[in-house]
């Protein structure tokens, strides 16, 4: 006798028993796991027991029937939303919500992982620090961890971390199970350890990777542990763990509503380079913020100032010559967030497996897309997901 099928099987497709650290960032496991990331990997509450209601955002309606083509020929917003593996699509304009797109197994009240617009995200908090005169960018690392004397950081700035210009000896290999990439992964407590694996945490593994042949300060190399080892350095620099610094100088100034966690390791090290969960629409806050030259209503997270660099003084030649000239050709990259080179200003936060915010500063527009496609990364969606972007702007 067969036995009957639970709810989560008829609404995913699979049972939760067959979801594990092994394939949880894989398809069809990910249009849950993306969602409920705390249940697999130990996870901090960034979000408080405190509770704004949240605003009413109504679904997209007529847009999605709306026509784009991002290159692949016409297609409705509605189609290419689905085979893009989309789970929410927020947009707003000028300060207001225009309306949500869900698909059918996201619950848009559960926190979704933002993977690394984390970077993003840990770079407000220096940038908070900065302002507070707590965090000096031109400083070297080991002003704020001492133990990377000695280590390929030894004569690294924190600028150069910020803005993914360190010489290191690692490559972002996202699929390799014997790279350093997969060992950096099993020390964040995302990977399966196998009965040959060392036991190591999340600092040991950054501070051991070897410095490469050229010198810090030169080209854009886009290397997550730098992220990582700046969430250890806004830690240091503030004298409070990464979750309550979040909470304190981010979260509750944005009045952020809806639940936020962040994935830490055995010595509850802040996965800060990419294991930070939360809802679409306050995702969307933080871009507003930003657009809004760090106001958030009548609350300065940030100084303009800080805005104002990060958004203006990426190096275009660094960026040229570095790992993702092909994403935006005229782009530059600073204080871990992208800059567009586009005419519009558009700059953004990006993670892999699909997740997007997208803000457009012309046409007052804020875009977040979450999503759980299989590819950690696919270049050619890349590029018809920021002229779907583009197109979805013009349209408001």
């Amino acid at each position: 006798m067969s036995l009957p099928v639970s709810a989560f099987a008829q609404k995913f497709g699979f049972a939760r028993a067959d979801v594990s650290l092994g394939n949880w960032r894989t398809r069809p496991y990910s249009a849950w796991s993306f969602q409920n990331v705390a249940e697999l990997v130990p996870s901090v509450e960034i979000s408080t027991s405190a509770t704004i209601e949240d605003e009413t955002v109504e679904p997209l309606g007529a847009l999605l029937e709306q026509t784009v083509d991002v290159g692949a020929g016409s297609e409705t917003v509605k189609s290419f939303l689905a085979r893009s593996d989309t789970d929410t699509l927020v947009v707003m304009k000028a300060g207001s919500f225009v309306g949500e797109y869900n698909a059918p197994t996201v619950d848009p009240s559960a926190p979704h992982i933002v993977f690394s617009i984390s970077k993003s995200l840990t770079a407000i908090l220096a940038g908070v620090l900065q302002d507070e005169r707590l965090l000096d960018p031109a400083e070297p690392v080991t002003r704020y961890v001492p133990e990377a004397a000695g280590t390929a950081y030894e004569h690294t700035t924190v600028q150069q971390v910020l803005d993914m210009r360190v010489s290191l000896d690692f490559v972002e290999a996202y699929l390799d199970p014997e790279s350093d990439f997969a060992r950096y992964r099993r020390a964040m407590l995302w990977n399966p350890m196998r009965a040959s694996d060392k036991s190591e945490t999340l600092r040991e593994v950054i501070l051991s990777l070897p410095k490469a042949g050229g010198p810090h300060g030169g080209p854009f190399r886009y290397y997550s542990p730098l992220s990582d080892l700046l969430g250890i350095i806004v830690e240091r620099a503030s004298g409070l763990r990464y979750a309550d610094l979040f909470r304190e100088k981010l979260w509750m100034p944005l009045r952020a509503r809806g639940r936020c966690t962040v994935t830490v390791d055995a010595e509850g090290t802040a996965r800060a380079a990419g294991g930070v969960s939360m809802t679409a629409r306050d995702l969307a806050r933080v871009g507003e913020m930003m657009r809004n030259g760090g106001m958030a209503g009548s609350r300065a997270i940030v100084t303009e100032r800080w805005v104002r660099d990060t958004l203006s003084a990426g190096d275009p030649a660094a960026w040229k010559a570095g790992d993702f000239a092909h994403l935006l050709k005229d782009g530059s990259y600073r204080n871990k967030w992208y800059q567009s080179g586009f005419p519009n200003g558009a700059f953004m936060a990006i993670g892999i497996h699909g997740q997007w915010l997208y803000v457009d500063p012309v046409r007052e527009v804020t875009i977040v897309r979450l999503s759980s496609q299989h590819e950690p990364v696919d270049d050619p969606l890349d590029q018809q997901a920021l002229r779907f972007y583009e197109q979805i702007a013009a349209m408001l």
